[in-house]
């Protein structure tokens, strides 16, 4: 929605150094952006597509299903590499569809992400009504996988080789061993750095330096700082 999102892209892509550029859409505008954004240096997209229902996705999402369809196939037909599909498995909503996205996903030649209803940023009514564990569609995947790879810079996230397409299982974040193995530093809309998802009382403000000319070694102790504020918030026992 950002009509200088080429320019932005542009911007980022030039930094020297910098080794991946990626971004997450719901991939409703992307059709007439996918080859423009491409063209400006970004390397992946991550498309957030919940169904492959109409009457569904308009119902999560308010969209229309045939936008963000034609922005998966723009995404590819542009050449990232890879392009994501994000499916929130929602229980009494879409964990039959689960099967028809596993075929598109086969079809278009993109990797699928079943991701599980995570607690954060949904009321306890919500979470308890649409929560659904992934351990079902494993068990199903792991019969049918050829081979499974183990993300281990992404929480040991799992993932499953099928003959003709591969799926991503993404469970929630409260778990010691997703806290053990996160190395994310975050950047809030207030300019603040934010090391951890689960925690606002540790944030480091570096937009006001920024704006005050601060140096690039002021901004790189800031850096060190916010990291040296990491503290799993999960912790074993």
């Amino acid at each position: 929605m950002r009509k200088d999102i080429r320019e932005i892209v542009t911007g980022i892509a030039k930094i020297s150094g910098l080794k991946d550029l990626s971004l997450t859409t719901n991939g409703l505008l992307l059709s007439g952006l996918a080859k423009d954004l491409h063209d400006a240096g970004l390397n992946r997209l991550n498309i957030s597509l919940p169904s492959l229902n109409p009457e569904t996705y308009s119902k999560l999402t308010g969209g229309k299903l045939e936008d963000a369809l034609e922005g998966v196939k723009a995404a590819v037909d542009a050449g990232f590499c890879p392009v994501k599909l994000n499916m929130v498995v929602l229980k009494g909503v879409n964990v039959n569809d689960v099967p028809d996205m596993i075929e598109y996903a086969a079809k278009m030649g993109v990797i699928l992400q079943l991701i599980e209803l995570d607690p954060v940023n949904v009321s306890n009514q919500y979470y308890s009504k649409h929560h659904r564990s992934l351990d079902e569609q494993e068990e199903m995947l792991r019969q049918k996988a050829e081979n499974i790879e183990k993300r281990r810079l992404m929480h040991n996230r799992l993932i499953y080789h099928l003959p003709n397409v591969a799926v991503e299982v993404v469970h929630p974040i409260e778990n010691t061993d997703f806290c053990m193995h996160c190395t994310r530093m975050r950047v809030t809309s207030d300019g603040k750095l934010k090391p951890c998802l689960m925690r606002n009382d540790n944030l480091t403000d570096i937009l006001t330096p920024m704006r005050q000319g601060a140096s690039d070694e002021e901004l790189k102790q800031l850096f060190v700082k916010a990291n040296q504020l990491r503290e799993p918030y999960n912790k074993s026992t």
